[in-house]
């Protein structure tokens, strides 16, 4: 999950609550008896309030006043958390106001914060058979993989020969013309990460239809036809880009940028599918965008997305980074 150095950093720390940087002391005169404070004269300051220290001549160490008793805020008799032992005129200074304080002193901080990512891609054409050439399958069966434009044929390091895409997206199926009978496409191959997923998509009964996924593949290692077709069906990619970290809401994505216009990209995003355990019917588990126009290998898209600290930092979890386990 994505990590940062100074993560370690932002965790339990003194902070100050309020719009100045330092309480300004009120200075006054006035008489101390037991704990009552009876103020005479307001030299200079803020006017006292509830939960304000005093300091003096005879007043005991940490005394705050608690409540008023006549008056309020210059002259007038103000209670006391603790005796006092002085009686008569005397200078008494009162500063940091703990409970209403500005600023109010905190014994922990904010931390750990969240991040923004970028996501940065410029994904190829779409195609619509750049995975599965188009074949009319008779009967059930399995596809048969080849690589096509902007597709390439690679060994995983555990042997496993697949078609991997330019980047993480869905998938679609394609009927050609005639009248098609529906068979569920059941794909399978591995997200971004090499995590093992797998994909219903139905090829309908609609002539020259390309039907998209909703999950973002990286890789594809078998397709598996459920019944026959008796129109040549093709597997290609989509627009639907698959997003590297989770989403959960829309109100996350701080900017979409693309094919290089400052204005806000009108985009269709779709949040990470949170249904755990996930199937092979559910959606992405981090996440999808597709542009508003079609990609085309030139226009780059540059996401800006908040990232919480649920999904960097030390606290952070591989649920709030990268969404439930595929499926």
């Amino acid at each position: 999950m994505p990590q940062f150095s100074d993560d370690l950093f932002l965790g339990s720390a003194p902070t100050f609550m309020g719009t100045a940087k330092n309480a300004t002391a009120s200075v006054v005169t006035g008489s101390v008896t037991g704990t009552g404070l009876t103020v005479t004269a307001l030299q200079s300051g803020d006017p006292l309030t509830v939960g304000q220290y005093v300091t003096g001549t005879g007043i005991t160490a940490g005394s705050y006043i608690t409540s008023f008793a006549t008056g309020s805020g210059t002259t007038g008799t103000y209670n006391l958390s603790a005796s006092s032992s002085a009686t008569g005129s005397i200078t008494v200074t009162a500063s940091g106001n703990y409970f209403l304080g500005d600023p109010a002193p905190m014994s922990l901080g904010v931390g750990p914060l969240g991040r923004i990512y970028i996501w940065d891609v410029i994904p190829e054409a779409k195609q619509v058979a750049n995975i599965s050439a188009a074949v009319i399958y008779a009967a059930a069966g399995t596809a048969t993989l080849a690589a096509g434009t902007s597709t390439q044929s690679v060994v995983r390091t555990d042997g496993t020969t697949v078609i991997q895409l330019d980047c993480p997206r869905a998938v679609s199926v394609t009927t050609g013309s005639g009248s098609p009978a529906s068979a569920n496409f059941t794909v399978s191959g591995y997200d971004y990460y090499g995590q093992a997923m797998t994909e219903v998509i139905a090829s309908g009964t609609v002539a020259s239809t390309t039907t998209p996924g909703k999950k973002a593949f990286y890789q594809i290692s078998s397709i598996s036809v459920s019944a026959g077709t008796t129109v040549a069906v093709s597997v290609g990619t989509t627009d639907v880009l698959g997003c590297p970290i989770r989403f959960t809401d829309a109100g996350y994505i701080i900017s979409a940028g693309w094919a290089s216009a400052l204005a806000e990209d009108t985009g269709t995003a779709t949040v990470a599918d949170m249904t755990n355990p996930a199937t092979s019917t559910t959606g992405d588990v981090r996440g999808t965008y597709t542009p508003s126009s079609a990609t085309n290998g030139v226009r780059r898209l540059v996401c800006s997305l908040a990232v919480p600290a649920i999904a960097v930092g030390p606290n952070a979890t591989r649920l709030g980074a990268l969404g439930v386990n595929q499926a």
